[in-house]
């Protein structure tokens, strides 16, 4: 990057920064009039911890963020931005703020239906990747160049005024996806939208996942409601999320129980039974391997700040 890129960036994000100090005024995740768009902003370091993410963009204005997935550890600041093209339980961390230079960003829900329309009005002009090709993983970063920058700032612009936000802002929200579409993380996006491709088929495999994880369900039953054979299943999931359908199927209850214990006050038995565990000892295991403390103790499990986690 040379003198006069970085120096562009570097005012693109100022500029994003100021906004933010504005519209997330406080700490935590701050909803926006666009359902699909959060705000967030911490005033400390806040420690690693167990999140569900969402298809989404998670971008930075300032402060930086870790993402721990599988083996690998993706960090993310001003100038990269973050793509996960699956929903995913992954462990986050942000490693860079303070009271004085809070951590400021903001989390863009994928449109898969846009991102669709997109691509067939790109075709011929952006050639989109053969759909045989490998299952790309489902967390990737992407420069934050300054095109991509302006059309965030030009979306957060528009959500300030009413008018704006209601002519404006499916155009703008449409410029943000079609810059990604245009990065060198773009064949993420793209294979997601495809139905004939395995990332594609990866994300119906989660759908039913999250859909009958109350279920007795096994590797042969999953792979047969998806029309998949047991390896490729196994094969395709496991490269996209790092996770098999299996470990995969483990977190979603686990998060599944913590949320009912937290929001709905169930206890550990009752939830552990709600998501599919018949064993309460095995639930309680298994709950503390993932989340650190016992299910008693769930709340404690919650971070401060969070991506968004529905």
């Amino acid at each position: 990057m040379n003198n006069e890129t970085a120096s562009v960036g570097m005012k693109a994000s100022g500029e994003l920064t100021r906004l933010l100090v504005r519209l997330a005024a406080n700490e935590g995740v701050n909803p926006t009039a666009w359902p699909e768009l959060f705000l967030i902003r911490a005033n400390r370091p806040i420690a690693r911890h167990q999140v569900v993410y969402k298809p989404c963009l998670c971008i930075v204005a300032q402060g930086r963020k870790q993402a721990f997935f599988g083996d690998r550890v993706v960090t993310y600041d001003p100038n990269n931005f973050l793509i996960v093209s699956l929903q995913l339980p992954i462990e986050a961390e942000i490693v860079e703020a303070s009271t004085e230079r809070p951590f400021l960003g903001l989390v863009l829900e994928i449109d898969a239906a846009m991102v669709s329309q997109l691509i067939l009005d790109m075709d011929g002009m952006a050639p989109v990747s053969a759909t045989n090709s490998r299952v790309q993983n489902a967390v990737s970063t992407s420069r934050a160049d300054e095109p991509f920058m302006q059309s965030v700032i030009r979306l957060l612009r528009a959500l300030e005024d009413p008018v704006d936000r209601h002519i404006l802002g499916s155009a703008a929200v449409r410029e943000v996806f079609y810059r990604v579409l245009r990065s060198s993380q773009g064949d993420v996006l793209r294979r997601l939208a495809l139905s004939d491709s395995n990332a594609y088929r990866v994300f119906r495999v989660q759908r039913f996942l999250e859909e009958n994880y109350t279920s007795h369900l096994n590797i042969t039953s999953i792979a047969c409601s998806c029309n998949m054979s047991e390896s490729t299943l196994h094969h395709a999931f496991k490269e996209a999320t790092s996770l098999s359908p299996i470990q995969y199927l483990k977190k979603v209850r686990l998060h599944q129980a913590r949320l009912m214990m937290v929001n709905a006050g169930l206890g550990a038995g009752e939830a552990g039974f709600q998501v599919g565990y018949e064993s309460p000892s095995q639930f309680s295991r298994e709950f503390k391997r993932l989340f650190g403390v016992p299910p008693s103790r769930a709340a404690e499990s919650l971070p401060g700040v969070t991506a968004v986690s529905k």
